[in-house]
């Protein structure tokens, strides 16, 4: 028996109602650990032979909902959600924190494979080893908070009249959508909690094109079995007693970074990148406190505890209550849209989340939208209203559109790169300078320019997630991809905020039993992950593909010089990313195309990726 996972995942058939259960075998968890890199394993042995013909939000699509072989035992517990992605036609490793992928394997189960698509509305849940597809008539059309409060209270009251002995039930753990994944708004989110969210993606509306508003699931059961159980209760007191430690992100989260990112770093997206410095003091943290209602809230297992909760008890925004925005957030619905109004920041966030929207993605195409209102390519008669920087009603109202496909926002719901193609084509005007976006995905808040932030030159050129500042291309200080380590997070599946390099081998060591060194993950698992993640990306299709020769490549931008603050004037140069982009190629082991090599391929045992290479040779005339 394996330790730290079941090697069991549930396979649901939405079209036929079928469920079954499949073993995964411990060479293959071995090679592809769970989480992100287990989903590019199944995506690819299932899908990869006719890739570019999947519409990911057609019924051929596959989502999967995987934890990984530390999820429970590793500080700060999270779930990956993957699939083909409706942003990017490639696959991203989407993860959200909370207690579900631990009741997941609390009830039996590693991780979920979800085929076919409903003819109605229906959810999924999961009870120890009772499994039903169920009807969700009663849930179409609800928000977030409505969802969760009317399926908690249903399935409590049901597991409380059936096992009356037990006493009060905790409540069971639920991903679920809101209006905008059943409306398949591309930029839509899976939801859990109040309001955590997958957001990159666009997997929401994978889940809504299944017809499948939420999943549900409540484990009896303790976890897998760990290898050496002393060495693990000191191993996970050593690690909780260092992160305890973190006075910052303990105190304030990521929330600290809304005005330091700005004034700082000159890193922070203000006006759709038009600047990335302001010095509004009344943007930071400490102006946020003062709506905080919780300040050390923590999913399961998490000594950090740096989520927050915030709720307006007066005023125009009056009854709000959702996650303090965190750093994105503040950022993509604050800054980037002119707004540096803390309320009307929380407001804002609050609307995306009962909405159902990913924060970082919509706050990216409004911002968009918003800078071609200001340069006279939209006007107000293509809105509908003035769409003016720091008008917190009027973004507001384009969220509600975005989400409900209405008028503009039908268009907007595409995501930035699809309405950049859209609109320029009814305008007859070029607007993809002013789309912040790779490959489909809006650019995390964290800028290249003032090269004082995380983000690299490169960060975002060679990703194999597109635009997401998770899982950025940097090159480390061994000339290895830094991306490598984000993979590792992803497939695990932990928080990156609890990440202590130091630990994390014998964490795997402890608790499933394998001697992983940081050279084999670096020189073996993260490349072989890694190939097959990039072969699938620039696979592509059907309605966006992607030439790395052309798309290996920051927004136009970035490019541009800093024009304010302390950095002003600093600019990355199109000859440098180059250089480095060479430099990562031959570092991941790719051609000077940026396609793994046929010895890479032999090296890590995946030489069955040639011939879709070949297909993708073909396409951009390299055969």
């Amino acid at each position: 028996m394996p330790y730290g996972y079941w090697g069991r995942l549930l396979e649901v058939n939405l079209s036929t109602e079928d469920v079954k259960t499949l073993q995964v075998d411990k060479r293959t968890m071995r090679k592809y650990v769970g989480g992100r890199g287990l989903g590019v394993k199944i995506l690819w042995d299932r899908l990869g032979d006719r890739w570019e013909e999947i519409d990911p939000l057609g019924p051929d699509n596959i989502l999967l909902i995987l934890t990984g072989p530390l999820t429970g035992y590793y500080p700060g517990s999270r779930v990956c959600v993957a699939g083909k992605s409706p942003q990017s036609n490639g696959v991203v490793g989407s993860t959200v924190g909370g207690e579900f992928g631990v009741e997941l394997k609390s009830a039996g189960y590693d991780g979920i494979i979800i085929t076919g698509e409903s003819e109605k509305p229906v959810y999924l849940w999961i009870n120890d080893d009772e499994v039903e597809i169920r009807d969700a008539s009663h849930l179409w059309g609800k928000e977030a908070k409505d969802t969760l409060r009317i399926l908690t209270r249903e399935l409590i009251d049901e597991m409380s009249k059936k096992k009356p002995l037990r006493g009060l039930c905790k409540e069971p753990s639920i991903l679920y959508i809101g209006p905008a994944g059943e409306r398949k708004v591309r930029i839509a989110a899976v939801a859990h909690k109040l309001t955590h969210a997958a957001g990159y993606g666009g997997y929401g509306a994978v889940m809504g094109a299944k017809k499948l508003k939420a999943i549900a699931v409540k484990g009896s059961g303790p976890l897998p079995d760990v290898a050496d159980l002393e060495g693990f209760k000191k191993l996970l007191d050593s690690v909780c007693k260092v992160l305890i430690k973190e006075f910052r992100m303990r105190y304030w989260g990521t929330g600290w970074a809304g005005y330091t990112v700005g004034a700082d770093t000159s890193s922070e997206p203000i006006r759709n990148w038009q600047e990335e410095w302001h010095d509004e003091a009344r943007f930071g943290v400490s102006f946020f406190e003062k709506y905080w209602i919780k300040r050390f809230w923590g999913d399961f297992g998490c000594p950090t505890t740096c989520l927050k909760i915030a709720f307006i008890r007066s005023g125009r925004f009056k009854g709000v209550l959702t996650d303090n925005p965190d750093y994105e957030l503040q950022a993509y619905l604050g800054t980037n849209l002119g707004i540096f109004d803390p309320e009307g920041n929380i407001y804002l966030s609050s609307r995306a989340d009962e909405l159902g929207l990913c924060g970082i993605q919509t706050g990216n195409v409004m911002g968009f939208a918003a800078e071609l209102y200001q340069r006279g390519i939209l006007t107000k008669d293509d809105i509908g209203f003035e769409l003016k920087w720091g008008d917190v009603e009027a973004f507001a109202k384009l969220q509600e559109m975005i989400a409900r496909r209405e008028g503009i926002g039908d268009l907007l719901a595409e995501g930035t790169y699809r309405a950049a193609v859209k609109i320029s084509e009814m305008k007859k005007v070029d607007v993809m300078p002013y789309a912040i976006q790779v490959k489909g995905i809006g650019v995390g808040a964290h800028g290249i320019r003032s090269g004082l932030d995380y983000t690299k030159p490169t960060a975002y050129v060679c990703s194999l997630q597109g635009g997401d500042h998770t899982s950025v291309s940097n090159l480390d200080d061994q000339n290895r991809p830094g991306e490598y380590e984000m993979i590792l997070l992803d497939s695990i599946v932990a928080c990156w905020f609890n990440y202590k390099k130091q630990y994390l081998y014998e964490f795997f060591k402890v608790v499933a039993g394998w001697n992983l060194t940081e050279d084999e993950w670096y020189g073996e698992l993260a490349p072989r992950i890694a190939a097959i993640q990039r072969t699938l990306l620039l696979l592509g299709g059907p309605d966006a593909y992607w030439d790395p020769r052309i798309h290996d490549e920051n927004p136009q931008r970035f490019y541009e010089p800093l024009p304010s603050g302390p950095k002003k004037g600093a600019v990355v140069k199109r000859e440098e990313i180059e250089k480095l982009k060479k430099t990562y190629y031959e570092a991941a082991g790719w051609d000077e195309n940026g396609l793994p090599k046929p010895e890479t391929l032999k090296r890590l045992g995946i030489t069955e990726l040639e011939k879709a290479l070949e297909r993708i040779r073909h396409r951009l005339g390299l055969a």
